[in-house]
């Protein structure tokens, strides 16, 4: 038995928000939309992918954001998302430097916990 990779990461929403999932996912940090499956479509939330990043989002009629839990997405251009996501009205929280990457902290519009890295030159 070999676990190989992650295949996608599914993040909670509150029923109902899938444009406002649209705005930050793919308005925000540019990821495409692409359709749920027919038989999973009724079930609400959306998805959005690029190649391999795959973030899917439920649907949850009693939401809550998880506290520390978050996914990690690498970044070309860290800063200028930053600017991005600010301009926007997201809060964008810097944190301690950690070896070999920029990063921050920017919560979705549900509350969900994203950090955004980018790599340092060696």
């Amino acid at each position: 038995m070999l676990v190989k990779r992650l295949e996608h990461v599914q993040l909670a929403m509150p029923t109902g928000g899938e444009e406002r999932a649209r705005e930050f996912y793919q308005g925000a940090l540019g990821i495409p939309e692409v359709p749920k499956p027919t038989y999973l479509a009724s079930r609400g939330g959306c998805w959005f992918e690029r190649g391999e990043l795959k973030i899917h989002l439920g649907a949850e009629a009693d939401f809550h954001p998880a506290g520390r839990a978050h996914p990690a997405l690498l970044v070309e251009g860290l800063r200028a998302l930053a600017e991005q996501l600010r301009d926007r009205g997201y809060d964008v929280q810097h944190d301690a430097r950690l070896e070999g990457y920029l990063r921050f902290y920017v919560h979705d519009p549900f509350g969900n916990r994203i950090e955004l890295m980018e790599p340092t030159a060696a």
